[in-house]
């Protein structure tokens, strides 16, 4: 499961850097450059719906990993 999140992270970054390049934060114009992502970039939508979607299956294996982890008591230090 490690794995699969640090390339979960990878993509992650790599979608919210190219989400980044065309967003713009500035108040009088954060919702237009949304709906431009949105409709007029080929793709941007599902860009948005993978990066929002992606985000939530990131945690929801972060807390599978953690949950692994407390039911085989890997936390506990065993000396032989």
């Amino acid at each position: 499961m490690g794995s699969l999140l640090g390339l979960i992270l990878i993509l992650q970054i790599i979608r919210g850097v190219v989400l980044s390049m065309r967003f713009s934060a500035h108040s009088d114009v954060s919702f237009d450059t949304l709906i431009l992502i949105t409709q007029d970039i080929g793709y941007g939508w599902l860009l948005r719906l993978v990066h929002s979607t992606g985000a939530s299956f990131f945690f929801l294996i972060v807390y599978l990993h953690i949950g692994r982890g407390l039911y085989y008591g890997s936390y506990v230090y065993v000396t032989v």
